[in-house]
């Protein structure tokens, strides 16, 4: 999961575009211009990008890259939704009003790719100057559809293991194995004291790409050969785990709880244990919101019956409109703001990154608390570069996907919900591979 966004379906697209123009201040769809011919000296690039860390400071930066090629730019920050919206009503209508493109390339990529949208970025990546094998190998996977990259990798993510350190200590530590995190966790937990020893997301779709990290330790998947995965036994195993961790030991209303509602209960020191992306860390730094930043510890994911096998993601990447007519501008800003200079010098700033060779600077990492970045690099050698089902319609996915996890979470039979939904989710892949070849 991405930290940055809530899943949209490609019908939620439609719903929200109306309202698009209002909300995102871009002007109308009219000005959206489909025509040919080569911009003027004065036409400006034009990026759209969520309004993020990573964002916010290449926008600090681009008078840089604006004396580099001798063109304005103009960056627009939006929400996550605003942006998913912009982008339905632009490039439905072939628009060449956006050159650069913010994307999440495990949400929303596969679908714009199978709709024609971002252009195909394989040779360009080819420059040996900009140094593509030196990308971490899940996100730039992850940048990969139907064999063309669409995308470049900005921002990356993976889970961490947030834990108290004045309560582990008669521990032995925090836990390195799940069962010890089941153990420590029920351990801690006083509920009539409104303390739990863990927290963590419970809600049906939002939690699924937090679970990911469950599944692929306990030996599952999301599509095993082609195929629901989510019927095995490893993954019933998952589930029946995840759901026990916040019935036995998390707070109640679980299941109504996204990433904003579950980061505050660790935040002010009412739980022991919590694991979610690790680009939220500052927040428990942060005095003015936090109640632990002297106790908190950062540790690697706990392993499963499989190892230790978190996700490790793009969570933002960057891709060219496929309608753009300044793709060669549009190549140079990517090439500048994902090169290994910018990149260093953003990860400095503790802005995580998706090159292997700033993780493997001291320099790039001092910015981290110690514990952090050896937990990030872990977790990024171990980890796999998806963290939801890789289809279509990732919402619709991930909905279903995210049944049985509330059922266990309420303490109900996990196996005959698991099996409905392994039921579901495999008539929706059928569906899903004929919309991809339609």
């Amino acid at each position: 999961m991405s930290t940055s966004s809530q899943p949209l379906s490609r019908r939620a697209f439609g719903r929200l575009a109306a309202g698009v123009v209002g909300a995102a201040g871009l002007g109308a769809l009219s000005a959206c211009s489909t025509g040919g011919g080569k911009p003027s000296a004065g036409t400006p690039l034009r990026i759209m990008a969520i309004n993020h860390v990573w964002s916010q400071a290449i926008q600090r930066r681009t008078k840089e890259f604006e004396e580099r090629i001798g063109r304005r730019v103009s960056m627009t920050l939006l929400t996550a939704d605003q942006l998913a919206s912009s982008y339905n009503v632009k490039l439905n209508a072939s628009g060449t009003d956006v050159d650069v493109m913010m994307v999440r390339a495990l949400q929303e990529q596969l679908l714009f790719g199978h709709n024609g949208w971002l252009a195909d970025l394989s040779d360009r990546v080819a420059d040996t100057e900009f140094d593509w094998p030196d990308f971490q190998k899940a996100p730039r996977d992850a940048s990969l559809t139907a064999g063309k990259v669409l995308s470049v990798p900005v921002v990356t993510e993976r889970p961490a293991l947030y834990y108290r350190k004045d309560l582990v200590e008669d521990l032995g530590g925090p836990p390195r194995t799940m069962d010890a995190l089941m153990d420590a966790a029920r351990e801690l937990t006083q509920k009539k004291k409104g303390f739990y020893g863990y927290v963590g997301r419970g809600q049906r779709s939002g939690a699924v790409s937090q679970w990911s990290s469950f599944l692929y330790s306990h030996g599952g998947d999301f599509v095993v050969d082609g195929k629901s995965g989510i019927g095995s036994p490893e993954a019933l195993a998952a589930y029946e785990y995840y759901g026990a961790l916040l019935a036995k030991a998390g707070p109640p209303g679980a299941t109504n709880m996204s990433l904003e509602q579950a980061m505050p209960i660790f935040a002010q020191g009412k739980a022991a244990f919590y694991i979610d992306a690790d680009a939220i860390y500052s927040s428990f730094l942060d005095p003015k919101v936090s109640r632990v930043r002297e106790s908190i510890g950062f540790a690697p994911f706990p392993a499963g019956p499989a190892g230790a096998r978190p996700h490790n993601i793009p969570s933002w990447s960057l891709g060219i409109n496929a309608f753009s007519l300044l793709r060669d501008d549009a190549w140079e800003f990517i090439r500048w703001a994902a090169g290994p200079e910018m990149s260093a010098a953003l990860q400095s700033d503790g802005i995580p990154g998706a090159r292997s060779s700033v993780w493997s600077d001291p320099k790039t990492l001092a910015s981290f608390p110690p514990d952090l970045s050896e937990a990030m690099r872990l977790n990024a050698e171990r980890g796999l570069g998806y963290d939801r089902p890789r289809v279509l319609q990732v919402g619709r996915a991930r909905d279903i996907v995210g049944r049985p996890l509330v059922a266990g979470i309420l303490g109900e039979s996990v196996p005959p919900v698991a099996r409905d939904a392994d039921a579901e989710f495999a008539e929706f892949l059928v569906r899903d591979n004929r919309h991809k070849e339609s």
